[in-house]
């Protein structure tokens, strides 16, 4: 083996190292999580609740389906980074939900869990105050 062949042998696992840690580190966005206490009601993709003709579609143009966990927002809320697909985590609930609607322009503070065609559960629901947690870029 030559001398710039052992050369470059020796120098790989750095050269590698380098690569990954460039990998890794080039792509990352710094963000900052937000909490915030809101107003939560429920909703249901029914004809009388929303739109006669495509109950089921959320003003992004997203199919709701029964089980999704989906919220909409107030119009004022996504100004503070709860835009459309958004990972919000509701601190009463359980999982994670995904921002799938937007709320009509009167509302503020306020969100609204989708509750698939359960009518009834969305009525036990009513209205409560919940903590909202979400990651923003910076």
């Amino acid at each position: 083996m030559s001398g710039v062949q052992s050369k470059i042998k020796n120098d790989m696992p750095v050269f590698l190292a380098i690569i990954s840690f460039l990998v890794m580190f080039t792509d990352c966005k710094e963000t900052e999580t937000r909490e915030l206490t809101v107003t939560a009601s429920a909703f249901n993709s029914l004809p009388s609740q929303t739109h006669p003709d495509h109950a089921e579609i959320g003003a992004w143009g997203d199919t709701l389906k029964p089980g999704m966990k989906a919220i909409a927002v107030s119009r004022d809320l996504i100004e503070q980074g709860l835009t459309h697909n958004q990972l919000v985590e509701i601190k009463e609930l359980p999982g994670k939900y995904r921002v799938l609607d937007k709320m009509h322009s009167r509302w503020e503070q306020k969100i609204d869990i989708y509750m698939g065609v359960n009518r009834e559960r969305a009525r036990e629901w009513g209205t409560q105050k919940v903590t909202i947690k979400w990651e923003v870029e910076k």
